[in-house]
């Protein structure tokens, strides 16, 4: 079990988005899912036995549809506040908000409300790095330690080889979510980049394992190649040729918009502003972008025309396709009468069961964020969803049934129950003890005293524990978060952390044994051995 759950849902929503949505195949689904022929139409793999076939009659019901649909769901998941974009041949056709920014200020969402885009960012990036690719600063295949010469993974031999296109389709060998714990302890971007040389390194281009650091790494080679900062490039590049001036990759700049949506988690069965607002910088390429659907009407746009904007070239074609086409079998078939599922670089890219491609990428943050796009290149057709709710998947829910309504003019699966019963138990808490009672007799701890101490770990840094009072806290990382320690049995105690990547309920184990401590939501990659 993967220790920090959100990230890990946070790739896993957006698989689920390009198994379901896109190959029809519930590759990534962790419940079973019935096939056609013992469940026709229910939440299967639909097949492809109905070729999709995009009209403007249909895009106009499809279209005409979506307030009363949003409306129900957004009654059904309770979700505060929601943004909605259509774009079809070459216009914008739909652009609402609904429900409101803050429970607290009851302020209403409108289509220029900003939202936190979480991992669409990935999407919107690659595109960022298309423009470079087609000005000839970078390709695809660049290594990155040709601008980036500091960075280094295990292994010096995929140091010397691992390319842009290698962390745009997660294939570096790189573990899942390396460095995404070492940014919630308070690392900055520079020193995660610099820990993943001590990452485990699985082997180098045979699986998709999703790594927003790794993909952040191959931004900053393209950053540091135009001479400019991540940021100040995707404005240069994107934002400002498009008009996009409610974008921005820098949360300061989301953090001052008077218009914007504040993150939201469910809590106890009701929904409550976060406490902590997710400040993304370090993994600004990957999950950094904020953003309103009108300024990603834009965005769906400029893709859907090749990179082309008002009649110009903005970004070369022979640039940008790689980026929207299948380049790596992330989710090979698991049967000859499915699809597998496949990646470009930044997108997901998928075949509907109507036959026709697809674009596609999710988002998600545990301190409030759901977000999802679709697209149809062949067709003209993109949809964008941005809520301000933690992923419970109904921006996944309102992409799936607008497009089977586009292609087919009515719905072929039942998605809401299909999301929603695909989400719910990867939003279970973490850890081994999560949930479970404490001992009625545990045995006798030693003397508090004989645990305090600094262990040392090259990895995550040093941990600090002392008694505080009648009990140990433990403080970890440059922010120095303090997580207090409660005995459990013997050596073993629990602490309880609150952070993106710890969903509601999270309890880790802290176990203690002579010069060494092992703490348990720090031990997926194996690395969670702290020495005295």
């Amino acid at each position: 079990m993967p220790p920090f759950r959100i990230r890990t849902l946070t790739a896993i929503t957006s698989a689920m988005v390009l198994a379901l949505t896109s190959v029809g195949v519930a590759a990534c689904t962790p419940t079973p899912t019935p096939t056609p022929s013992s469940n026709p139409g229910g939440n299967g793999n639909p097949g492809s036995d109905a070729v999709g076939s995009v009209t403007q009659e249909r895009v106009d019901a499809a279209v005409k549809g979506l307030p009363a649909s949003i409306k129900k769901l957004m009654a059904d998941t309770g979700v505060p506040g929601l943004a909605v974009a259509v774009v079809y041949q070459g216009k914008t056709v739909f652009a609402e908000g609904y429900g409101v920014r803050s429970l607290e200020t009851k302020a209403s969402v409108d289509p220029n409300t900003v939202f936190q885009l979480a991992s669409v960012s990935k999407s919107v990036g690659a595109t960022v790095i298309a423009a470079e690719v087609g000005k000839g600063t970078v390709a695809w295949d660049t290594p990155l330690i040709k601008n980036l010469p500091d960075f280094a993974l295990a292994d010096p031999w995929v140091t010397q080889h691992v390319t842009i296109a290698d962390m745009y389709t997660h294939r570096s060998g790189l573990p899942n979510h390396a460095g995404d714990e070492l940014e919630d302890l308070g690392y900055d971007r520079a020193e995660v980049l610099n820990r993943l040389r001590l990452a485990p390194l699985a082997e180098f281009r045979a699986a998709d394992d999703y790594t927003n650091f790794g993909l952040t790494a191959a931004a900053e080679s393209v950053a540091k190649a135009a001479g400019l900062d991540w940021a100040s490039l995707s404005e240069r590049d994107l934002y400002q040729p498009l008009g996009m001036t409610s974008t921005s990759s820098r949360y300061a700049d989301f953090a001052v918009r008077d218009d914007r949506a504040v993150g939201h988690v469910l809590k106890d069965g009701a929904w409550q502003v976060t406490t902590q607002q997710r400040q993304p910088d370090a993994q600004s390429a990957a999950g950094g972008v904020s953003s309103s659907v009108i300024d990603m009407a834009a965005w769906m746009k400029l893709v859907l025309a090749g990179g082309t904007h008002d009649g110009k070239p903005l970004i070369a074609k022979e640039a940008l396709v790689p980026a929207i086409t299948g380049q790596f079998a992330s989710k090979p078939a698991k049967s000859a009468d499915a699809r597998s599922g496949m990646v470009g670089y930044g997108f997901n890219v998928g075949i509907t069961a109507g036959g026709l491609t697809s674009l596609s990428h999710s988002g998600a943050f545990a301190l409030g964020a759901g977000t999802a796009f679709t697209m149809l290149p062949s067709q003209g057709l993109g949809i964008v969803v941005l809520t301000n709710g933690s992923p419970v998947g109904l921006p996944e829910t309102i992409t799936a049934e607008f497009m089977d309504l586009a292609q087919f003019g009515t719905l072929r699966q039942d998605w809401s129950t299909l999301y929603k019963g695909g989400f719910a138990p990867l939003m279970a808490p973490v850890g081994e003890l999560a949930g479970k009672p404490a001992p009625t007799n545990p045995a006798a701890a030693k003397p508090l005293g004989d645990y305090a101490g600094t262990y040392n770990n090259a990895y995550y840094g040093p941990a600090k524990v002392t008694v505080v009072g009648d009990h140990l806290e433990l403080v970890v990382g440059p922010a120095a978060v303090v997580w207090p320690l409660k005995h459990w049995d013997g050596d073993v105690f629990t602490y309880a952390p609150s952070n993106e990547n710890a969903t509601p309920g999270t309890v880790g184990k802290a176990t203690f044994s002579g010069s060494t401590l092992v703490l348990e939501l720090m031990e997926a990659h194996g690395l969670g051995t702290f020495t005295r």
